[in-house]
């Protein structure tokens, strides 16, 4: 997209922060960037995942009001640890519905937008071009929306159960591992809720795929926002979404990996990507129904909410392809002739 520009526009147009915390970077005062350039999240404080497990399980059983003594002390402690983790750091928005979920992405910057160099510092792109570039995936979990999507057209069902990380491959015993340890999981897999009971499970499984970025890493960002006491200026460091990292090196393999067991077993692989994303692929050939795919690729687009300074997330459209169609389009490119391949091997060995 930029590079296709006269050099002189390409270096008016870097891509720079789009949302920092949840909010939209563009449209905060000077003192909330500058607060948030300055703003270290104490790692030390967040609690471990057993912890957490633990606490949300305590919180449940105390409800009901049948707690031991040991248990009513531990979660105490725990809720006391809670607090220290959530004053020490910045709340996610997006986590789907928990309640004070902590951002645990190094920076805190959840996207990218395009921005345009001006007399009097920066402007953000608007329209397609300007569209943000989602970097965290708990991005997509805003309000969970995506799964209440994803479970309507797969499986007929807005509220389907969600289940996180599921082991998906084990490995083979073997001098450096032991049979059975999970190799592979899948993201998450949406249940078809409100069956009989010994009624077959219906469910699907479910990926989510943000970008990575290229170039300097956002620390010298935030540099460059405090030595400009929070204005709103033109990114310092060239970045952009690198599409080759996320697509072809990440997420292609995975679907190589998991879609031909998943269609052997009849089931259907959702992938969830921003526009920006999927538009950055090749090619790929749709199918017109849902039980000829392999993959149903939901796009989402993120819009400015009402107030204006954020973004929500968009259902926007679903593409229906089978996995070859999307290896494809995931490699997006053609292979040159074998006598031009020859030619540049010639050139080499000069």
């Amino acid at each position: 997209m930029v590079l296709n520009m006269p050099k002189d526009k390409r270096n008016a147009l870097r891509f720079g922060i789009g949302e920092w915390y949840g909010k939209s970077f563009a449209d905060m005062d000077d003192a909330t960037r500058l607060a948030y350039a300055n703003f270290k999240a104490d790692k030390g404080a967040r609690l471990k995942k057993t912890e957490r497990e633990r606490l949300a399980a305590l919180e449940i059983k105390g409800s009901s009001g049948i707690l031991t003594a040991k248990e009513a002390a531990r979660l105490a402690e725990l809720r006391v640890k809670k607090a220290n983790e959530v004053a020490g750091n910045k709340l996610c928005p997006f986590k789907g519905l928990n309640k004070d979920a902590i951002c645990t992405k190094e920076g805190g910057v959840c996207s990218l937008r395009l921005y345009e160099k001006t007399d009097n510092g920066a402007v953000p792109i608007e329209g397609e071009r300007g569209s943000l570039r989602a970097l965290c995936p708990y991005r997509f979990h805003e309000q969970q929306k995506i799964f209440h999507w994803a479970g309507r057209v797969l499986l007929g069902d807005k509220n389907p159960g969600l289940v996180g990380e599921v082991g998906f491959l084990e490995s083979s015993e073997s001098v450096d591992g032991v049979e059975g340890d999970d190799v592979g999981r899948i993201d998450m897999v949406l249940v078809k809720s409100g069956l009989p009971d010994g009624y077959p499970m219906q469910w699907a499984a479910l990926e989510i795929q943000a970008v990575y970025f290229s170039g300097s890493e956002m620390g010298k960002e935030f540099k460059e926002i405090r030595r400009q006491n929070g204005t709103l200026t033109f990114p310092k460091e060239v970045r952009r979404p690198d599409y080759r990292s996320s697509g072809p090196k990440r997420l292609m393999p995975q679907l190589q990996i998991k879609v031909p067991t998943l269609r052997r077993w009849g089931k259907k692989m959702a992938v969830v990507v921003d526009r920006s994303f999927f538009n950055s692929m090749g090619r790929m050939e749709a199918v017109g129904d849902l039980s000829n795919s392999d993959i149903a690729w939901f796009l989402v687009d993120f819009e400015k909410t009402s107030k204006g300074d954020a973004f929500k997330l968009v259902a926007a459209e679903v593409v229906f392809t089978t996995l070859e169609r999307a290896i494809e389009g995931l490699t997006g490119g053609s292979p040159v002739p074998l006598s031009e391949f020859e030619q540049r091997i010639a050139e080499k060995l000069n």
